[in-house]
């Protein structure tokens, strides 16, 4: 039967798996949202997966080999809970289709520039101030502390920090 199953893909190879996927004719769907980034002082709005490393392929198991699509570059593997493959519900993708042409777009708000005072909000070094490193990944900040003259980083989540008052 005809429907829609989910794909793991290797590491930000999403669009590739789903560029290889449709020239094998396979209709795919990669979920996408809309960010605002700052680079260089300059706000710029992106696309980026909603699902990272996740991408909805649309087939038939009994027509088209599930080998062929494991050997398709950019994928991984298919994402099964049993033996047999299960279809997606069509309502799934559809709402997500519909929320992803209504969606706002999110901001990056909290940015901050490498080498800025900052202090820990949360957790076993809350009140501690170190010095920004730099962003990891989109939601993940380093902060280098001094811990018994000694320099020490530690991530940490960008929610968790904020500017130390001079």
């Amino acid at each position: 039967m005809k429907g829609w199953y989910l794909l793991y893909c290797k590491p930000k190879s999403e669009l590739r798996a789903q560029l290889n996927l449709g020239l094998q004719g396979l209709e795919t769907y990669l979920p996408m949202m809309q960010v605002e980034k700052k680079d260089k002082g300059l706000s710029q709005v992106k696309k980026s997966p909603l699902f990272p490393n996740y991408l909805f392929v649309k087939f038939d198991p009994t027509e088209f080999s599930v080998s062929k699509i494991h050997s398709t570059r950019g994928v991984a593997r298919l994402v099964d809970c049993s033996e047999q493959l299960t279809p997606l519900n069509d309502i799934l993708i559809t709402r997500l289709k519909h929320q992803e042409l209504i969606a706002p777009v999110l901001s990056s708000s909290k940015t901050y520039i490498s080498g800025e005072k900052v202090r820990v909000l949360a957790g076993p070094f809350s009140e501690l101030e170190g010095v920004f490193i730099e962003h990891n990944g989109q939601e993940r900040c380093k902060v280098l502390f001094k811990f018994l003259g000694k320099l020490q980083s530690l991530e940490f989540a960008t929610a968790d920090i904020e500017a130390a008052i001079a």
